[in-house]
């Protein structure tokens, strides 16, 4: 295992296009780091930078204390995982996961080699098909070679370059939690990049989030969902993801495009004397009026909408909107969709309702939502209002205190194995 610090890192091609840009992260020892962003934001570029595939323009970075911009990969001690898997079609599973092993050059003995096999094969459920070849075994169980020949390695900590993006969407639930599993089994440091944010909700004990080439965000996945710091986090994280809505304040109010409401203290601190914010409401913070639990009814509000378009997904109900957005926030908003590899179709917000509501497509019904729930965003710089810098820093601290209680669990099961 090992801690690995990026100080500052910078990546910049013949063209003096900054890929990377300033970026500095420090991942503890037996972390699972996981680097997200929209395509060309720079993640596989700076995990590239770390296992020495990518030279630094500019930076330091350092595992376990000791500076290896220099360094050749093979003498970093890491272990990358492909996308594309990167197995070797005319060996055999076993000797596919032995060929770190043999590149040492008579470091281990054919025993230690074989006990090595059997023991990745095992923790991976390889153990019967050590003597196929590759192209005999599904997108799952190559992706289970390719791990298993990471781990064989003993290395200081894992890379993972966007792993099950080749894989259907049942297969890629399944390898999360395989990853997950023994990530935490192995308590190895780890370093994960996707542009698939529910692998990084899910995965990583702290997500970082890139755009540009330059570091957003680096939180716990609940602190980056509940408490974002720009519009741009917020759009991220979040499936579906958050609706962005203009909002006119004037007299202690909020006019928002479904109506006009009471702005709460919190809102009213947050806002100041701005005239124009974007409001953000996550798809969730809506119900349908007629199943409102009636002990919380009273703390918000209700609207009349017009409903487009629903999707029914068995555990809940997504009902679109459709609105009129405002001029001056229209462009930013467009720019976000952009960015967020969005299609810029129609203005339209999404709600999450109870998979009981029988509201339906071309439908007028009565809606609530909290307005307390409620982020709001300055239109010039993006910035969170509402971010609450205590309860961040909380949700981090408690989720580092979950991390180092799993490590022990998984650390007394395996001594009980």
């Amino acid at each position: 295992m090992a801690s690995i610090t990026l100080k500052d890192i910078v990546k910049k091609y013949g063209d003096g296009f900054p890929a990377v840009n300033g970026v500095s992260i420090d991942i503890g020892d037996g972390e699972f780091v996981i680097l997200v962003g929209p395509s060309g934001c720079g993640k596989s570029t700076l995990l590239r930078m770390i296992v020495g595939l990518e030279d630094i323009t500019s930076g330091e970075l350092e595992i376990d204390g000791a500076r290896v911009n220099e360094k050749a990969p093979r003498d970093r001690d890491l272990a990358m995982v492909f996308q594309n898997y990167a197995l070797y079609p005319h060996l055999t599973v076993g000797e596919n996961i032995a060929f770190p092993l043999r590149l040492t050059k008579g470091k281990f003995t054919e025993e230690e080699i074989r006990e090595k096999i059997e023991h990745a094969a095992d923790l991976l459920e390889l153990r019967e098909h050590l003597d196929r070849k590759p192209a005999n075994l599904s997108g799952g169980q190559r992706q289970r070679v390719a791990m298993g020949r990471a781990i064989v390695r003993d290395a200081k900590a894992f890379l993972f370059d966007e792993p099950l993006s080749n894989l259907d969407a049942k297969l890629r639930g399944q390898m999360r939690t395989e990853i997950a599993r023994l990530q935490r089994r192995l308590a190895t440091t780890t370093v994960y990049v996707t542009h698939d944010q529910t692998e990084a909700m899910t995965l990583g004990d702290r997500v970082a989030v890139l755009r540009k080439g330059e570091l957003q965000q680096i939180a716990s996945p609940r602190a980056l969902y509940e408490q974002p710091v720009n519009l741009f986090v917020a759009g991220f994280i979040g499936s579906p993801p958050m609706n962005f809505l203009p909002g006119q304040v004037a007299d202690g109010a909020i006019t928002l495009p479904f109506g006009t409401f009471e702005l709460t203290d919190r809102l009213r601190d947050a806002i100041g004397d701005r005239e124009l914010v974007i409001a953000g409401l996550r798809p969730e913070h809506f119900e349908d009026a007629r199943l409102v639990d009636p002990t919380k009814k009273d703390r918000g509000q209700t609207f009349e909408a017009s409903i487009d378009v629903t999707e029914w997904l068995g555990a809940e109900l997504y009902a679109y909107v459709p609105f009129e957005t405002h001029d001056s926030v229209a462009s930013k908003l467009e720019e976000l969709d952009r960015e967020l590899d969005g299609e810029g179709m129609r203005t339209q917000f999404v709600v999450a309702l109870d998979a009981a509501s029988r509201v339906r497509d071309g439908d007028e019904t009565t809606l609530w939502f909290d307005p307390d729930a409620m982020m709001v965003f300055d239109p010039e710089s993006s910035e969170n209002l509402t971010r609450d810098d205590e309860t961040a820093e909380r949700l981090d601290r408690e989720n580092e205190e979950d991390r180092r209680a799993s490590l022990e669990r998984a650390s007394a099961r395996a001594a009980k194995a």
